[in-house]
């Protein structure tokens, strides 16, 4: 069994998976533009990332990992800075975000990101189709305030999908 595992991680067409991700993005209107894509034994990495929303510019990301041993996965961005037309609407940098999905959990996905905005975990509970998202350390969130609530632990944002 374990060699069969092994072997399905190992001989994956993970550039396929990538584009398969691409399409289900470009349904929402979503499109990514890379220069460079990177594939290892368990991930694919992609580099200087364009990111655009209906056909607009809206930032650029120096690398995107995806990770998967299929019972757990993880996509974690490295350097997301927003179009400056954006900035009075969401933090323009965010230097880390992850979201980690395992079969351990399988009804949710953790998140959690860091930035100027300072630190923030989450979690998309796929069962409700819900997304809370804490703020922990809340640096320059002025222009997100109007979406968020607060509570005893600060601020957060929940929303459904």
């Amino acid at each position: 069994m374990l060699v069969l595992w092994l072997s399905i991680l190992v001989l994956m067409p993970k550039q396929e998976l990538y584009y398969k991700f691409e399409e289900t993005l470009a349904a929402y209107d979503i499109k990514l533009n890379e220069t460079d894509i990177d594939t290892g034994w368990f991930s694919i990495t992609l580099k200087d990332v364009t990111l655009y929303a209906k056909g607009i510019n809206v930032g650029s990301i120096k690398e995107v990992k995806l990770f998967t041993l299929l019972f757990y996965n993880r996509m974690a961005l490295e350097s997301l800075h927003l179009d400056d037309s954006l900035k009075h609407m969401m933090p323009q940098e965010t230097e880390q975000a992850v979201a980690v999905y395992s079969i351990f959990s399988p009804l949710g996905v953790s998140l959690e990101a860091s930035g100027s905005f300072g630190g923030m975990e989450g979690f998309a509970d796929l069962r409700e189709k819900k997304v809370r998202l804490d703020f922990n350390e809340s640096k320059k969130i002025e222009m997100l305030k109007p979406q968020l609530k607060q509570d005893e632990k600060g601020w957060f944002y929940e929303t459904s999908f």
